[in-house]
């Protein structure tokens, strides 16, 4: 079976409440307004708050565990095709069990090539089921099946168990661990048990729908309308791709790691839950290190010429383990560097246990620094620790609390809360470094102004995926301490974003590859004619509307901000040092390149962009 434009022509619509499974379809008047992945999700998550709203719920007050929540997963019309980089897929939830903001996010792997050769685009969730239930799509065949089997296990042992059930070594399989059963806020949805819809709690939402596990395989391929044009196009791409220094030297040779050096000599590598930006010991916890000391091999997504992934162990010490994927750079950040340990084998045990746990890294580790910073000014009562000795630089605390966060154990399950929430529990919400309750990454703005904007304006929350600035500001040559252009470039990263997560395609791409480049390939895919501008018309377009859906959920420009210690509090040393973030400089800029008004789109704004 093969399928032409790029597009499989159907989703599956599962209600989790019934067991009912249909096909529906997309119309392509909606497919050239919002591509695919994010955006033909963030359509369906708005016309679906529309009709909550007009059945009288109350979108701010709205539960994010309710039946009502949908879960969706999505490929874009790259999916499963030639162009580099292109096993990727989206997920969506109306709102997040963490932050109350959208659910979102992005991972690579295998599933999402494997979803599109079922012949489905994507898969829609509603309802809740009231036992442990997984969906097998084999070969275009979609089926609910009794998930008690497999209910309580982790991501490696229910991945196994499937691939062997089904008979199926190269499938693709998405799950929860134990965390996101528990519906711990910060819980991620797995799949190839390393590979990780990461931010926002999705895992939540899933293990709250009782949903464990999806298994995807099929021999369906999508094609292009223009065979010739898009495999010459592809040709081009992979070897502009080769010939970048980051996506064809850097990140093969270290992975995401290699950051850890870059980042950390210029400032802006948040220790010690951002206090400094500066670690003198980060060589120890760096990609070179992992190459060097703990690295068994390197792999790729599904048809990605980059292979930044690792695979590794730990010989040695305390920590010893045989094999696991990991660390990536925001792992040795947040379990290592913010949490002030600088124990490469402690990072990989840690990460090893968020994994097939099923947690965020990002999260998990922030808010351990963060109870850190708040035990060691006494804000803490020592009983309600339970003996953890949480201090700076102690990864036997991090180690513990990481599997005591995944089962609610303990001081554990104020942990999986996230760090706003612990924070302000104990008086001192300051001390959370999130923006709309999203933990940012692990880069400080203070040290990089773009990217401190776009953590300002994400709607999702602190993230640094939104419109990854850092690849300019400190990978490319913009002055990463002016503010001068910064609000232009971040609106311009935002949008070409949304377009890459709507294709489905990997963002280190972009390194390379721009909107021009993206049209290249998509119209001989998809047999429209396309521009650059076109597309990024598209991604103002998503992010538009994303940003109606969350202000429906009750955020505007007063969550457009960033912790007081970003904005007041100057980075005391390093390359970076007596810097602050001057937010108001460049965010009225950017609300008027986006035609809103405090953070809410224009009625002009809308008209514009056919909304």
């Amino acid at each position: 079976m093969t399928f032409t434009n790029g597009y499989m022509g159907k989703w599956l619509k599962c209600d989790l409440t019934t067991g009912t499974l249909e096909d529906f379809e997309i119309p392509e008047e909606l497919l050239r307004k919002y591509l695919g992945g994010k955006g033909i999700m963030t359509h369906m998550l708005y016309e679906h708050a529309l009709k909550l709203e007009a059945n009288g719920i109350n979108l701010k007050e709205f539960d994010a565990f309710d039946a009502e929540n949908p879960l969706l997963f999505a490929t874009g019309p790259a999916t499963g095709t030639r162009s580099p980089s292109s096993g990727r897929h989206h997920a969506m939830a109306l709102k997040s069990p963490l932050t109350g903001s959208i659910g979102s996010g992005n991972t690579g792997g295998i599933w999402g090539a494997k979803l599109k050769f079922t012949g489905y685009d994507g898969i829609a969730f509603y309802g809740k089921s009231e036992k442990p239930v997984f969906l097998s799509i084999i070969d275009g065949k979609a089926e609910l099946h009794d998930a008690s089997k497999i209910w309580g296990l982790n991501s490696v042992e229910v991945t196994e168990k499937l691939k062997k059930k089904f008979d199926r070594s190269r499938a693709g399989v998405s799950c929860i661990g134990p965390a996101g059963e528990n519906m711990v806020p910060i819980a991620v949805i797995m799949n190839e048990a390393h590979r990780a819809v990461g931010r926002t709690g999705m895992g939540a939402i899933m293990g709250s729908k009782k949903l464990k596990a999806m298994i995807v395989d099929g021999n369906a391929k999508p094609q292009a309308a223009d065979p010739e044009t898009f495999d010459a196009k592809v040709t081009e791409h992979r070897t502009k791709v080769k010939e970048n220094g980051v996506t064809g030297e850097g990140l093969p040779a270290y992975g995401t790691g290699i950051l850890v050096n870059i980042i950390n000599e210029n400032g802006l590598f948040p220790t010690n839950n951002w206090q400094e930006g500066f670690n003198p010991n980060a060589e120890s916890i760096s990609g070179e290190t992992l190459a060097e000391e703990y690295l068994i091999s390197k792999h790729a997504c599904w048809g990605c010429p980059i292979a930044c992934g690792r695979k590794s162990y730990a010989t040695k010490g305390t920590y010893q383990i045989d094999k696991t994927e990991g660390p990536e750079f925001e792992s040795m950040w947040a379990l290592g560097n913010t949490t002030g340990i600088n124990d490469m084998s402690a990072i990989i045990r840690s990460n090893h246990y968020a994994d097939i746990f099923g947690m965020d890294p990002i999260t998990l580790g922030s808010t351990i620094a963060c109870a850190m910073e708040l035990n060691e000014k006494g804000y803490i009562p020592k009983e309600d620790l339970q003996g953890i000795d949480l201090k700076f630089g102690n990864a036997d605390a991090v180690v513990e609390l990481t599997w005591m966060t995944a089962f609610k154990q303990g001081f554990g399950k104020t942990i999986g809360n996230g760090s706003l929430k612990l924070a302000t529990k104990y008086g001192h919400p300051e001390l959370s470094m999130s923006v709309k309750g999203l933990e940012m990454p692990a880069y400080d703005p203070r040290g990089a102004k773009g990217i401190g904007l776009n953590y300002a304006t994400s709607n999702r929350g602190g993230c640094h995926v939104t419109g990854y600035t850092i690849a300019v500001e400190i990978l490319g040559d913009v002055d990463r301490l002016s503010y001068e252009g910064k609000a232009e470039l971040t609106k311009i990263f935002q949008d070409l974003t949304c377009v890459v997560n709507s294709t489905v395609n990997c963002l280190f791409l972009t390194f390379a590859l721009g909107a021009d480049e993206y049209a290249e390939i998509l119209a001989p895919i998809t047999g429209w004619d396309l521009t650059g501008d076109e597309l990024m018309t598209i991604g103002d377009r998503i992010y538009t509307l994303e940003r109606l859906i969350i202000n429906k959920l009750g955020f505007a420009g007063e969550q457009d901000t960033l912790p007081k210690r970003i904005l007041e509090e100057p980075l005391p040393g390093g390359a970076s040092e007596g810097e602050i973030h001057n937010l108001e400089a460049i965010k009225k800029e950017y609300y008027d390149l986006r035609g809103w008004v405090d953070g809410v789109p224009t009625a002009e704004k809308l008209q514009e962009l056919g909304l």
